[in-house]
């Protein structure tokens, strides 16, 4: 019997022609470091260099993976097989590395909405 494959290395964690061995777009992470270094005298970070977004991007999968772990072993504490919004504020409040994110998971719980009460930019998903 015939396996099916897939038609490109992406789906299969291959090199991508367009974006490469990463799993982020680089194109974006460059356009968030280039609006988070604001205004400065100099007028900001206009150049990025083309290994800054790689290890961006290879710090951000880590994050990622370390939060989502963190908040699987809250969804198995709680005796279920699907992650929550509930979940990931548990991880978050539980480490200690994660406490810059403590207000963003609070607002998230009251609100009921975006976190922070909506103030996700409309390009990129960056809180403003």
């Amino acid at each position: 019997m015939r396996q099916a494959r897939p038609y490109s290395g992406i789906f299969c964690g291959g090199v991508s022609a367009r974006t490469g061995p990463h799993a982020l777009p680089l194109a974006r992470i460059k356009k968030i470091m280039k609006r988070s270094a604001g205004e400065t005298a100099d007028g900001g970070a206009r150049m990025i260099s083309g290994e800054a977004p790689v290890v961006f991007s290879k710090a951000c999968e880590l994050f990622i993976a370390e939060l989502t772990r963190r908040a699987w072993a809250a969804t198995l504490e709680g005796k279920r097989r699907t992650v929550h919004k509930e979940d990931v504020a548990t991880a978050v409040q539980k480490t200690d590395l994660f406490d810059f994110l403590v207000d963003v998971v609070m607002a998230d719980a009251g609100g009921g909405g975006h976190a922070a009460a909506g103030q996700y930019d409309d390009d990129d998903g960056a809180l403003e």
